[in-house]
């Protein structure tokens, strides 16, 4: 019945989109989107401030898509995914600027340009270079790459953070069009608010404890582990109560599900140790507030990077997933830079032995592979193209 619902509301949405599809484009509409609309964050954000701040976006039409509630945004009009009016600024817009693949049925009219600013420098296996998918709706390998490959060759732009995550899109997206190589843009603020007194003002904001240093624990999502109604979830395999006995004296934990998590936790029980942290907030500002990171296979740990602070590694799947679920681009047990745990008692004994001396060559081959652009700049680079094209355009 879910399906067929489904099924019923897709050919509903369709057919309205085609309608829309009548009017004539509006050559001053941008439309910007994060996640989905699940949050006001990531590259599409940072390149929007900077439009505002820098009296660009007085020039057009913006219009920002939410999920569930507007965001507080200054200066551009929002409207909610799925509604009437969400199809008809997508049918009318000159330029579409994501951060990650919108419905297929979308189909980018003649004349409109839609610049795909990406999520992350791949660690693992992307689109067409995974040789087997366990996703929620993928019905297999050659359908999913079918309909990634139809998807990325509706982007006439994209934005990458290095040379290396050039060469994987172009050959995993199929991409023939123009890369941008300009570092992102959401990891500006990591350069320019990088200061101790931005730091606490922002602790004080989310009401962390400015007497406790805060581990970011920041995982990613597995693609085989979802629910009937193909929502992910959320089951590490680590022990919260054995952290909180072991670290809550000296640490508090952050934790942000990746956003395609749909999984309610009951983290009460947890109260002054634990700070979960929905799909709405910006992970750029909790990075800021982390004296270190614990991912697994998240490209959380290229962005993170750029702090030079510690970062350590939880996998206790990693046998699984580098060999049946995605693979790597990179040697997994070689090229962290940082220790690799796989059970809560090695990740307390990596947090509490961390020596930066161990992990410093390491961590400058990182960076200086990885965070090639990233100086603080990469939204006015983005911005200058934007703009180039613009006046194109015009």
């Amino acid at each position: 019945m879910r399906t067929l619902l489904h099924g019923i509301l897709k050919g509903i949405a369709i057919c309205i989109y085609r309608i829309m599809c009548l009017f004539p484009v509006k050559q001053d509409k941008i439309v910007f989107g994060s996640c989905l609309g699940k949050s006001y964050s990531g590259n599409p954000r940072y390149i929007y401030e900077y439009m505002y701040e820098h009296g660009i976006s007085q020039r057009w039409n913006i219009i920002w898509f939410y999920k569930k509630k507007p965001f507080i945004i200054p200066g551009s009009k929002q409207r909610a995914y799925g509604e009437m009016r969400y199809l008809y600024h997508m049918a009318t817009a000159k330029v579409w600027i994501f951060d990650c693949r919108q419905p297929g049925f979308l189909v980018k009219r003649k004349g409109t340009y839609y610049i795909q600013t990406w999520h992350g420098t791949p660690l693992k296996k992307l689109a067409l270079d995974l040789e087997d998918v366990f996703m929620a709706h993928a019905k297999n390998i050659v359908s999913y790459k079918k309909q990634f490959a139809k998807n990325s060759n509706c982007w006439d732009f994209l934005i990458s953070q290095n040379s290396f995550s050039s060469e994987v899109f172009r050959r995993a997206f199929v991409f023939e069009n123009k890369i941008w190589e300009t570092g992102y843009p959401r990891n500006d603020i990591l350069i320019r608010d990088n200061v101790p007194n931005e730091i606490e003002r922002k602790k004080v904001e989310l009401g962390i404890p400015l007497n406790k240093k805060t581990i970011f624990y920041a995982p990613t999502w597995r693609d085989d582990e979802f629910s009937k109604k193909a929502d992910y979830k959320f089951r590490p395999e680590i022990s919260f109560d054995t952290l909180r006995k072991e670290l809550g004296g000296e640490y508090v934990l952050l934790i942000k599900h990746h956003y395609l998590i749909v999984d309610s936790q009951d983290w009460s029980v947890y109260e002054k140790f634990i700070y979960p942290f929905d799909e709405s907030m910006d992970i750029a500002e909790l990075y800021l507030i982390a004296d270190m990171l614990v991912t697994d296979y998240s490209s959380v740990m290229f962005d993170y990077s750029v702090l030079k602070r510690p970062m350590l590694f939880f996998a206790y799947d990693e046998t699984k997933y580098e060999n049946d679920l995605r693979g790597f681009y990179l040697d997994y047990k070689n090229d962290l830079p940082g220790p690799i745990s796989s059970t809560t008692k090695g990740l307390i004994s990596d947090i509490r032995n961390y020596e930066p001396e161990r992990y410093q060559l390491k961590y400058k081959e990182f960076i200086e592979k990885y965070n090639t652009f990233e100086d603080g700049s990469a939204s006015e680079r983005v911005c200058k193209y934007i703009e180039g094209l613009l006046r194109i355009i015009i």
